[in-house]
């Protein structure tokens, strides 16, 4: 019986579809693995409002030209009737005449004929039909039938689609059962194709992304002066010692080892439920990181002296990062359970090797610490344009986004995350068990949706940039860093595919390339949070 080939096309991930349909070779329990679904495709939740009409063709029973594409010949043309879908799919819906399935049948025939070992008969040599349709099981010969003719039509049908097809996508929805059926009856068959295909992506307005105006909200941790300023008072702290407070209470700059409770304030002014997230024992607050805390925490327990308690009603604001908090009255119970200050060396140039080594005055300090965060501010700059350019990108595109890839992105955002929780907690097998799990995953493209969508929207908005402005990257670039790559894998003995290695790396430096030239004509404005 004849061998079975799974008809798959080139990378997916990237939406580089296959240029031609020259399958690798599968069983034939691979190919109805990799082929068949037992109930019918669902789509995402996204609706449309037009539909086009199906529109039929004839598949050329002929072999493909220059690229190869289909190699087989047919006796006879199929006839196959493509239905646009929603979210990029497409439905191939294919007819097999009777006379391309005789002929296959006859192969298979010639194949079981080759080698059964029939009781009486030599191998190889012929056996009447019956005989040999006897013993090897009436079944049997009609699913090895139905089979060959997948794999020799599969290919056919799918020409239409040729260099638009995304690998993994392909699925044919009819039943082996309903084949079976039909195939039975009329001697012919018919089968339905599922095929997602490369997205069509339209600009709104068209060439609006050539002079973006951008306005970059920068924090304030980011400004260069702010943050080098916190760096020094953070390195003069540590030489300093705790002392306990004996004569005073609270004030800025002191250290309190706090117990807090809290509970809500009900309408009647009386004492609700308490505020789980709102209170902890012996808690470590430093007066100088009080915007870290509570807005005006501060000001509540300014004076409070060791041992003593203040309660005090507190409204959360309507930012609190607690959505459930925001605005509700509470009361807070705070005791001082201990006081320090701290006894710091003056800030002179004798000090200054202790707080920066290599430095010998404290005005080298304070400008060796600007130039640092000068650079980190730069960078953070840089980053927060390239974040504030793509968010506006997939603002200004509009793409029916293929089934197959928003489950590809997704699955490698959830995967990036899971190795990120790994390294962090060091989770054991059963916890990875559970966070690998179906429905797990599920849920995580569920909840991600919107963020998942604006990702691919991004991407493929960046590489239709690359392709219409015709950018260009040095091919010595991608082989430097190609090799870079790859020398990092061999330093941790990791497995690599350096071809898909050579992908990933052309996708970066294109990004790259794409960003790049996109802030030379944007119009970036950065202001303060």
């Amino acid at each position: 019986m004849e061998s079975f080939c799974a008809t798959t096309v080139q990378t997916f991930f990237h939406l580089k579809p296959s240029s031609s349909f020259s399958p690798p070779s599968y069983s034939a329990v691979s190919f109805l693995k990799s082929h068949f679904k037992q109930s019918p495709l669902t789509h995402s939740s996204r609706q449309f409002s037009r539909r086009t009409n199906s529109t039929p063709f004839v598949a050329s029973a002929a072999p493909a030209t220059a690229d190869g594409a289909v190699s087989d010949k047919l006796p006879a043309d199929l006839i196959v009737t493509e239905t646009p879908e929603p979210n990029s799919r497409v439905k191939l819906s294919v007819e097999v005449p009777a006379e391309v399935c005789e002929d296959c049948y006859r192969r298979v025939m010639r194949e079981f004929t080759k080698q059964a070992k029939i009781p009486g008969f030599r191998p190889g040599k012929n056996v009447p039909e019956s005989i040999l349709i006897s013993y090897i099981g009436k079944e049997t010969v009609k699913g090895a039938t139905i089979e060959s003719i997948l794999k020799r039509t599969l290919p056919h049908a799918l020409s239409s689609v040729s260099g638009k097809a995304l690998e993994d996508s392909i699925r044919i929805s009819t039943k082996f059962s309903e084949m079976e059926s039909s195939f039975s009856s009329m001697k012919s068959l018919r089968y339905d194709i599922f095929v997602d295909v490369a997205p069509e992506l339209i600009w709104n307005p068209e060439d609006g992304y050539k002079n973006l105006k951008v306005v970059v909200e920068i924090d304030k941790e980011i400004d260069a002066q702010t943050a080098a300023e916190q760096e020094l008072r953070r390195r003069h702290k540590a030489l300093g010692a705790l002392k306990i407070v004996v004569d005073r209470g609270l004030q800025l700059g002191d250290v309190a080892i706090l117990d807090i409770s809290a509970a809500t304030i009900e309408q009647d002014e009386s004492t609700g439920k308490s505020i789980p997230s709102a209170e902890s024992k012996g808690f470590r607050f430093d007066t100088e990181d009080e915007d870290k805390v509570l807005p005006d925490f501060m000001n509540s327990i300014v004076g409070i002296k060791r041992g003593e308690t203040k309660i005090f009603p507190y409204t959360f604001p309507d930012t609190w990062e607690q959505e459930d908090l925001r605005g509700v009255r509470a009361l807070f119970t705070v005791e001082c359970k201990e006081l320090f200050f701290r006894d710091l060396p003056e800030l002179n140039d004798a000090t200054a090797e202790k707080i920066l080594a290599g430095c010998s005055t404290i005005e080298e300090v304070k400008e060796t610490l600007l130039q640092k965060f000068l650079e980190l501010e730069q960078t953070a700059k840089e980053q927060a344009a390239d974040n504030a350019i793509l968010d506006q990108l997939h603002k200004m595109v509009e793409v029916d986004i293929p089934p197959s890839l928003f489950e590809e992105q997704g699955r490698q955002l959830y995967g990036a995350q899971l190795l990120q929780i790994q390294a962090n907690m060091k989770l054991n097998e059963k916890q990875l068990e559970a966070l690998s799990s179906p429905k797990a995953v599920k849920d995580f493209l569920e909840n991600q949706r919107e963020n998942i969508t604006n990702i691919i929207k991004q991407n493929l908005a960046v590489g239709d940039i690359f392709k219409r402005e015709n950018l260009q990257i040095v091919t010595d670039e991608i082989v430097k860093e190609v090799e870079n790559s790859i020398d990092e894998f061999k330093r941790h003995n990791q497995e690599y595919d350096e071809e898909r290695v050579r992908e990933q790396v052309q996708e970066v430096l294109e990004g790259a390339k794409v960003l790049e030239w996109l802030k030379e004509r944007a119009d970036i404005q950065f202001i303060n949070k």
